[in-house]
């Protein structure tokens, strides 16, 4: 996954309007010199004993996770587990795992609130979700049940916690998968008290805990009361976040095992009753109830979200990426020192011309094999091997600082395109349309074919004709907004500058940093 920093894009006249959240996906740890001679005398006396005693835990964790489903059945274990294995191993695997985050330094846990019954709240949601240490929480929570991918079980000694869990698995490459992940958590949520809680993280993804993600619908399906609780590291030192872009797994672990102590604050608020709209509605649900978390955070609610392993935000009727490709391809070229404006960009109007990489380079008047490569990997390639040239010439125009945003526009609708045999001339349709949307703004595919559609409603025929395209792109309220900022290329801009894609979200555009579970 790309860990560079957005590209060279120009300020615009800032707009009067709410100011920006902050980039949630980006996490920098800046340490003073004092710091860095703590962390590493403390790292090399305390994070090897402590990360080697706690992976003997982790591993003695494993003979009571099998113990608590050994000789059940799959049809026995749709049912809770209960009985002597419930006592025995359940309060085995509850202690070992204190232990296991005491010895990573996490010597105090201290919980606000109480936690309601499961007949008060099947269903706890987490948030924010900011670390793969997380999991902490489950402790205050008496080890609820959780939802994870099915890849996990094959993990050792993970897959049999998640056995010993009765944990709901969800398959990301069958899309069957996530109705029966539904009806499950249906059917544990409605069963009057016979399932313990369900444990969600609704944002599915780890931020840096200065805003809340956009939460996904699953833990709010049911339609029965949840409860919320929040999850602090009231430390001086933010060591355990783990963004998107960031500290990675092992800098976060040698860091945190580093610090003399590390705190955890957990507080469970009130329970949340939906209303009868919110029980038909899981999305406005789970929007309610992801603005009551970020009130008591203190911190934004923010329509930022994972597609795939992009991290996008929602602008009007459009998902767009925080950091669209073009902007590194705007790098890979700047710094190879080529003009994009002196390109010879001239493709036939709707109509594919696919070329090699060796055309490519040619094109382009590149030599340097590596530049080559890493430009040439920026655009979608088909079984050959090979790129339709009209995107290679659209985004050299997007990079060219001479051409205006309208210059711009009637190139793309030129492009793309298609000529109607009969009807009024050429229309855009939905692959043109989401080609151009994933070039320049680095929109996933089924959003815009989504908006395209909503588009196409509005006149007689199945595509856009170019004034449609135009009022999209240059007079709609909010996407004239986002097209003027990501396509003016100019000074090099920070990450959380306010022309971030967030800034946009929230009316405001002034002058312009998955990771999963």
């Amino acid at each position: 996954m790309s860990r560079g920093s957005p590209g060279d894009w120009a300020p615009l006249e800032p707009n009067p309007g709410p100011p920006a959240p902050p980039n949630p996906f980006v996490h920098e740890l800046h340490l003073s010199r004092l710091q860095r001679v703590k962390f590493c005398l403390l790292g090399a006396l305390l994070a090897p004993i402590r990360v080697l005693l706690a992976f003997i835990v982790l591993f003695l964790l494993w003979p009571f996770a099998w113990l608590q489903v050994a000789g059940l059945t799959e049809e026995q274990l749709q049912e809770p587990v209960s009985g002597w294995r419930k006592t025995i191993c359940h309060s085995g695997v509850l202690g070992l795992s204190r232990l296991l985050f005491f010895l990573l330094g996490f010597l105090r846990i201290r919980v606000r609130g109480q936690r309601a019954s499961r007949l008060q709240a099947p269903v706890l949601v987490a948030a924010p979700h900011s670390t793969f240490f997380d999991p902490i929480v489950l402790l205050p929570c008496d080890l609820p049940k959780v939802v994870s991918r099915a890849e996990n079980l094959s993990v050792p000694v993970i897959g049999a916690l998640l056995r010993f869990n009765q944990a709901i698995l969800v398959s990301r490459h069958d899309p069957a998968s996530r109705r029966r992940v539904v009806e499950e958590v249906k059917r544990r949520a409605t069963s009057g008290g016979k399932w313990p809680q369900v444990l969600f993280f609704p944002e599915g993804t780890c931020s840096n805990k200065k805003a809340l993600l956009k939460f996904k619908p699953g833990a709010f399906i049911a339609g029965v009361p949840v409860q919320p609780v929040l999850i602090r590291y009231p430390n001086s030192l933010d060591t355990t976040s783990w963004a998107w872009r960031g500290p990675g797994v092992l800098k976060v672990l040698w860091l945190t095992a580093s610090q003399p102590c590390s705190i955890v604050d957990v507080e469970f608020l009130p329970v949340y009753h939906p209303s009868a709209e919110e029980s038909r509605d899981p999305t406005l649900y789970a929007n309610n109830v992801q603005k009551i978390m970020a009130q008591a955070l203190g911190i934004p609610a923010t329509e930022c979200e994972f597609v795939g392993n992009l991290p996008v935000i929602v602008v009007g009727r459009l998902k767009v990426a925080f950091e669209p490709r073009l902007w590194e391809l705007g790098k890979v070229l700047q710094k190879a020192g080529l003009s994009p404006g002196c390109v010879d960009t001239e493709a036939e109007p709707g109509r594919s011309r696919m070329i090699s990489q060796e055309e490519f380079a040619q094109q382009l008047q590149l030599s340097d094999p590596q530049t080559v490569a890493g430009a040439f990997s920026y655009f979608q390639q088909d079984a050959k091997g090979l790129v339709d040239f009209r995107d290679v010439a659209l985004a050299l125009a997007a990079l060219d600082r001479s051409r205006s945003l309208e210059e711009l526009t009637h190139l793309a609708f030129e492009l793309f395109a298609e000529e109607q045999a009969e009807g009024p001339g050429r229309l855009l349709y939905k692959d043109g349309f989401s080609t151009i949307l994933h070039l320049l703004l680095g929109s996933p595919r089924p959003a815009a074919e989504t908006l395209h559609a909503e588009l196409c409603q509005e006149g007689p025929h199945q595509g856009l004709s170019f004034r449609q395209f135009q009022d999209f792109s240059l007079h709609d309220p909010l996407h004239w907004k986002l097209f003027s900022t990501y396509l003016r290329p100019s000074q090099l801009l920070s990450t959380s500058s306010p022309g971030s894609p967030c800034a946009l979200a929230n009316g405001t555009v002034q002058a312009p940093k998955q990771k999963g579970d």
